[in-house]
């Protein structure tokens, strides 16, 4: 070994030059493995005639490059060069659920490196399956290189070629390249008639990428543990997996807590003499980094300033999206319209002015207090949870969703296309000051992909508790009280709560005691009408009050000629320019630095001015025309909190509500003994 020589490119880094590759005809009769064998041997006999002509001495072994030139610090690079232990190392393992993990399969310009018998191409991958009766219809190639082979090959027997680049160094593959993975190898295998089709997984050595990604695949789609994921794995693919921070990796992603009893398997054979360094370890290539892993996943210790912009999740495939979004408009019974673009179908409150206020009058309601968070709809499937944000965008997050009365420790079924309404809020937890993130549930539109829209609110409400708390809390329960506790319900990346309401014979409490003692701002009332069915988009019935200071509009804010500035609303789906209308900045900043945001403002009365409260990152478009008369009828009306209690001891004395709040105390009472 040249101790002068620079390090070796990385096996699976294209930073070389290109090189021409050969297109080869496909083959119309399939060769049997004795003539594979018989065609290898004399392709190389060929080769070797002609790099040793016979009027050439022959030369027992030719000089490296680098040992021309002792001086100099480099060594060419051959682009050509096998993977280090790839020839030693099993071709491919047994099939996981139509699954083959495998090594990556050269193509016939590396034949000169290989011996005769060694050679894996893709022509002996569809040979050997052949052989099995099986037919290959999909290959994921997880190697950070396309040096490897010709995907046109492929191409030629109809097979279908994705590829996903993760690096083999470093890092495990990131989670937006598993989520890409696991929507590929889903949909493949939906669309699938008999017989069935297989899919080929290979990185370089079909272990660590691929063992990781097959492991992410059987989680989501089997209710099983990653210690039972991660065996059947290396069952299929022995050694399986043996670096131990993609195990880690694993554990930590999916909240397990690792067993002690679990090991990482040593490095295999034909790893660790392919190629030694002075210490006799395996030298490091894209499969095997050699060194310690940076930390794989952020810290639930460390802390971390958590904000209401903070980005949740992680990115989903587009066509995942547009499906899950369908779903979502499905549920809500609503049409996509004509060109196909869909927008949030959540239901919004209308600002609670004179005119509205009768409907209290009218309708039996209960109040909430209205938190100042982030507003999201959750998508739960077996596949992950998903976070909707006011954008119609998908991310996910991994959360756990056990369905009602499940069995001690992890449940075998868990919620599948439940779609839930809520927000996101940070509580300051006033003792310590820890920050703590908690997603607050108020309403539930489908359970297990059936659609409960129609049902009044408190029914909804109630099986919000039965279905989706109370089978948490009973499995956490159980979970912590097990000899082995693997599931950690505290390394989520939120909490989990039903949004309690009250009766509106509480709503002097509620602004004077609980409010001022929430640990998470807080901005007003919501009152939604106890029998209303769950109406998309904006519900007349569904009012806010707000603290007259916190009335706001979000604007759409540009620039103009003449250094002119603009605030925009949407009328009908298009951009209204709001004349007259201004914005002024208390904090001194650069009214230039907000030009095309959407920027949330409240009304000043006295200067009559819009004045900057903050940027929405969480919306797209600024407010409706209609929402902004309605804001404003509200700040005329100016109904304060003293008109507010008046109205309400009022109301909560008329016959309707005396009746029912005599009931629903009796039955609260009841349900607390």
């Amino acid at each position: 070994m040249d101790l002068n020589a620079s390090p070796l490119p990385d096996e699976d880094d294209d930073s070389f030059g290109g090189h021409v590759e050969e297109e080869y005809a496909a083959q119309e009769r399939v060769e049997s493995g004795a003539e594979i064998l018989r065609r290898e041997r004399e392709e190389r006999r060929r080769r070797l005639k002609r790099d040793r002509p016979d009027d050439r001495p022959v030369r027992a072994a030719q000089p490296h490059v680098h040992d021309q030139y002792p001086n100099k610090n480099f060594r060419v690079y051959d682009k050509n060069k096998l993977p280090p232990g790839w020839l030693e190392c099993p071709a491919l393992g047994q099939d996981i659920s139509c699954i083959i993990p495998s090594k990556v399969p050269l193509g016939e310009f590396f034949n000169d490196c290989i011996p005769p018998g060694k050679r894996y191409s893709f022509k002996q991958v569809i040979h050997q399956l052949r052989v099995l009766g099986r037919k290959l219809g999909l290959v994921i190639d997880l190697t950070n290189t396309t040096r490897y082979y010709q995907t046109s090959d492929l191409k030629k027997e109809g097979i279908k070629h994705v590829k996903i680049q993760c690096k083999g160094r470093d890092a495990v593959p990131d989670n937006v390249s598993v989520n890409n993975f696991i929507y590929e190898v889903t949909q493949f295998l939906s669309r699938q008639k008999h017989p069935r089709k297989y899919i080929l997984v290979h990185c370089t050595h079909g272990h660590n990428r691929t063992g990781y990604m097959i492991v992410h695949y059987l989680m989501r789609s089997l209710p099983i543990s990653v210690t039972q994921a991660i065996k059947i794995f290396a069952d299929a693919r022995p050694p399986g997996i043996y670096k131990p921070d993609y195990i880690d990796a694993l554990y930590a992603f999916y909240h397990e807590r690792k067993p002690a009893t679990v090991t990482c398997p040593p490095i295999p054979e034909w790893k660790r003499s392919s190629e030694l360094d002075l210490n006799g370890e395996a030298v490091p290539d894209d499969d095997d980094d050699g060194v310690p892993a940076a930390p794989l996943h952020e810290s639930h210790d460390v802390p971390v300033l958590m904000t209401n912009d903070d980005v949740l999740g992680d990115e989903i495939p587009h066509d995942q999206l547009q499906a899950l979004q369908h779903f979502c408009y499905q549920m809500l019974k609503q049409s996509v319209g004509g060109r196909g673009h869909m927008q949030f179908p959540g239901s919004h409150p209308v600002s609670l002015d004179s005119e509205n206020l009768q409907l209290l009058r009218q309708r039996y309601y209960y109040a909430t207090w209205k938190a100042d968070g982030t507003r999201y709809m959750m998508l739960i499937t077996m596949d992950g949870c998903f976070l909707i944000d006011r954008t119609f965008n998908f991310r996910r997050v991994q959360m756990r969703f056990p369905c009602r009365h499940p069995n001690e420790g992890l449940g075998e079924k868990t919620h599948h296309f439940t779609l839930l309404d809520g927000e996101m809020i940070i509580d300051q937890l006033p003792d310590s000051q820890k920050q703590e993130r908690r997603y607050l549930i108020y309403d539930m539109i489908a359970i297990n992909q059936v659609s409960i829209i129609e049902r009044p609110f408190y029914e909804r409400w109630k099986m919000l508790e039965k279905e989706i708390i109370e089978p948490r809390n009973y499995e956490r329960h159980n979970i912590y009280q097990s000899r082995n506790p693997y599931y950690r319900y505290d390394l989520e990346p939120f909490r989990v709560r039903r949004k309690d309401f009250w009766l509106l014979s509480t709503i002097n409490k509620l602004l004077s005691e609980f409010i001022p003692r929430l640990s998470h701002d807080a901005d007003g009332l919501i009152f939604q009408g106890w029998d209303d069915p769950y109406v998309p988009r904006t519900h007349q019935g569904l009012l806010k009050w707000k603290y007259a200071s916190m009335n706001s509009v979000d604007f759409l804010f540009e620039g103009g000629a003449d250094d002119r500035q603009l605030l925009f609303l949407f009328e009908r789906g298009k951009k209204k320019l709001m004349e007259g209308n201004s914005v002024v900045f208390k904090d001194g900043s650069d009214p230039s630095s907000y030009f095309g945001k959407i920027i949330e403002c409240t009304w000043k009365s006295e200067e009559q001015v819009w004045e900057f409260m903050r940027i929405r990152t969480d919306k797209s478009t600024p407010n409706d025309i209609n929402t902004y008369k309605k804001v404003m009828r509200s700040i005329r009306d100016n109904i304060t909190e003293e008109v507010l209690l008046n109205e309400i001891n009022e109301i909560v004395r008329l016959p309707m509500y005396a009746d029912r709040i005599r009931n629903d105390s009796k039955t609260n009472s009841a349900r607390r003994r």
